[in-house]
């Protein structure tokens, strides 16, 4: 017996803006091409932000990015600074961005439902005097990005509102999967206690800097 595909059908951009309809005037018009006053501030109080690129063949990749609140830096009206703190050293984002320097950034700010959304281009930069202005506990990133502001504007909170990301009783739903440890035992067929395996990474964690 052939097995039928059962992936979706695919939607033309026409049939899309069917269904979905034109935004509203004001929508398009909160749409920025520099980092204003209220930009700043927000920026100057997130902690976090989701860092998204793709590859000459439009394979995306969605990076976090996370340290003390304001550790994204504005440059001037038009350019951010990204520290590139020590991770897992892939580099997805890197390699991404030599073969196209589109990006688009999300920030957020713990207990506030709004976002942050900026579009634009980014290249890396090892420039010392930009590196300094992102010093923690007295040491510099070895990278930065730099990050050329095409688009920027405020997103409204139903999404955060939706998934209860801010509700402590959402917390929950961390105890209802394995632990990183089981979860790397079974995936890597590693021969270690998951236990001991998850210590470890929290021992980590708690040596970032």
């Amino acid at each position: 017996m052939t097995q039928t595909s059962t992936r979706p059908r695919r939607l033309s951009p026409a049939e899309v803006h069917a269904l979905l309809g034109e935004p509203e005037d004001m929508v398009k018009a909160k749409i920025q091409d520099r980092i204003d006053e209220y930009f700043r501030l927000f920026i100057a109080h997130s902690p976090f932000v989701s860092m998204a690129t793709a590859d000459a063949e439009g394979r995306a990749d969605c990076s976090p990015r996370g340290d003390y609140p304001g550790f994204v830096k504005v440059l001037d009206d038009h350019t951010l600074a990204i520290p590139d703190r020590p991770g897992n050293k892939i580099a997805d984002s890197f390699r991404n961005l030599a073969e196209n320097d589109g990006i688009g950034l999300l920030f957020l700010i713990p207990g506030l439902r709004e976002t942050l959304r900026v579009n634009g281009r980014a290249y890396p930069t090892d420039d010392p005097d930009v590196l300094a202005r992102m010093r923690t506990e007295a040491k510099d990133p070895v990278l930065a990005i730099v990050v050329e502001v095409a688009e920027a504007y405020f997103h409204c909170g139903r999404a955060l509102i939706r998934s209860r990301l801010w509700d402590p009783a959402s917390q929950a739903l961390a105890d209802e999967i394995p632990s990183v440890g089981e979860i790397a035992t079974a995936q890597f067929g590693m021969d270690i206690d998951p236990m001991a395996l998850t210590h470890a990474l929290e021992e980590g964690y708690r040596k970032l800097y």
